[in-house]
């Protein structure tokens, strides 16, 4: 069976081949730009290692480790997907939400705490504001969800996380979701994609910026680079559109997200601790999605080579700009692009975490750090100099030792250097508190402590 994957424009076509005759969706090595890019069929199908047409890109695959040095595939998948589902909220669940979201509203830290909706072997945080049209928000680890109370909205508007994906496949994730949505209230059979983000995790040899904006073949009209720290950080293309890329150090990224989850599933694909991760990411949304008349996530899943060949040989190309040629469309195909638009997503992306927990548990970093406020307030109001010293002489004081937390010991001049507490005036900030936040990896303050 033979089909066309197109946007209802009907401008391009992007032709695909169906391996079961139930399924829109081909192997994107064997997919085609729609312009002819380069002018040239290729040889052979291509592997992910392997070029598109030995005219179009340098032969590396004599020496294979030179091959994988020049591009390693790590990992791909998906990375973060929006689903909505549609129906009617049942009354009491509308009830018991509008209970806690006015739980979560008050100044009462008890009653905070109280805001939370269980859900399977969910446990969500009820937040104290909606969004838009939307008057009900819960979250964990997992979901963020939106929930409407009337029926011209989905009933549940849906995201899953980053994290979650990459313990579990889409199709469990949606399974889960859809026991939350039929938990909430009745729902219709279909849902609606509203957005899926679709990554490759490589290692390449490459300079990412390498090369200059003009090298971006695009349809999109916004094209911008980043760097932090005097370090070029990555590229966006299409930034504010309906369909988005990417190409980011993930590596960089990471320090500012936190999701150090990754460097294991990495390290099992053969990443050695060190090099620099790129990411190279598309975003559709469901404008974008709905061109090519994809809607559940059955049928998006189907089609994700399909999809990943026409963003990379038809929305967006890197290319080696050709000044003697004033045809763009001609310019040929940089190297490290002919190895990315042809991932095979056909095939297995990379192992999930075997492990996941959906509770919103705090970071150590952020424990530490509320501790470390904590400590330097009491040290600065009670004109302790010496942690260690004061510490050991609760240690050793009779309220420590009868468990009578209303005991506590005399400031004494071990702990207070000799130094007097007075009404006003001020002290230089606490040594030791500054030594226990460098320990944590926290920021230390230089500010003086008033007392």
């Amino acid at each position: 069976m033979q089909t066309n994957l197109k946007p209802d424009s009907g401008n391009q076509s992007l032709s695909v081949d169906n391996k079961n005759g139930d399924s829109l969706s081909v192997p994107a090595r064997t997919a085609q730009p729609a312009d002819g890019v380069g002018g040239m069929e290729p040889d052979a199908p291509p592997t992910n290692r392997a070029s598109y047409n030995s005219n179009q890109v340098e032969d590396r695959t004599e020496n294979p480790s030179d091959c994988r040095d020049y591009f390693q595939p790590l990992r791909w998948g998906v990375d973060t997907l929006y689903l909505s589902y549609h129906g009617s909220i049942h009354n009491t669940v509308d009830n018991e939400l509008k209970d806690l979201k006015a739980l979560a509203q008050s100044q009462d830290d008890q009653e905070l705490a109280r805001a939370q909706y269980e859900i399977n072997d969910h446990i969500f945080e009820v937040k104290d504001k909606g969004a838009g049209r939307f008057p009900y928000i819960l979250e964990d680890k997992s979901f963020r969800l939106q929930i409407a109370r009337k029926l011209l909205l989905p009933l549940l508007y849906g995201r899953v996380s980053s994290y979650f994906l990459a313990h579990a496949s889409p199709r469990q994730a949606e399974a889960s979701l859809r026991s939350i949505a039929t938990h909430l209230g009745q729902v219709e059979p279909d849902e609606s994609t509203s957005r899926i983000d679709l990554y490759v995790d490589f290692v390449s040899s490459v300079r990412m910026d390498g090369w200059t904006r003009e090298a971006w073949v695009t349809r999109a009209s916004a094209i911008d680079n980043y760097s932090r720290d005097q370090k070029f950080t990555g590229w966006a293309i299409g930034a504010g559109g309906n369909m988005i890329a990417r190409l980011y150090n993930k590596t960089e990224e990471i320090k500012k997200s936190g999701k150090t989850y990754l460097f294991e599933l990495w390290k099992a694909q053969g990443w050695d601790g060190e090099s620099d991760v790129w990411r190279l990411e598309f975003e559709f949304k469901r404008e974008i999605l709905s061109q090519f008349r994809l809607s559940t996530l059955d049928s998006v899943l189907k089609n994700l080579n399909g999809l990943w060949s026409y963003a990379t040989t038809e929305w967006l190309k890197l290319t080696e700009p050709n000044p003697d040629d004033k045809t763009r469309s001609r310019w040929p195909i940089h190297p490290l692009w002919a190895y990315l638009s042809t991932i095979d997503w056909e095939t297995d992306g990379g192992v999930l975490l075997r492990k996941f927990n959906h509770q919103r548990t705090p970071s150590d970093e952020y424990l530490f750090g509320h501790m470390q406020g904590l400590l330097t307030s009491f040290m600065a109001k009670s004109g302790v100099v010496d942690l260690d010293a004061w510490l050991d002489e609760y240690k050793h004081c009779e309220g420590w030792r009868a468990g009578k937390e209303t005991l506590w010991p005399n400031i004494k001049k071990d702990s207070t250097k000799g130094l007097t507490l007075g009404t006003g005036g001020s002290m230089q900030p606490s040594r030791t508190a500054n030594e226990y936040a460098r320990v944590l990896g926290l920021k230390t303050g230089s500010k003086r402590k008033r007392i």
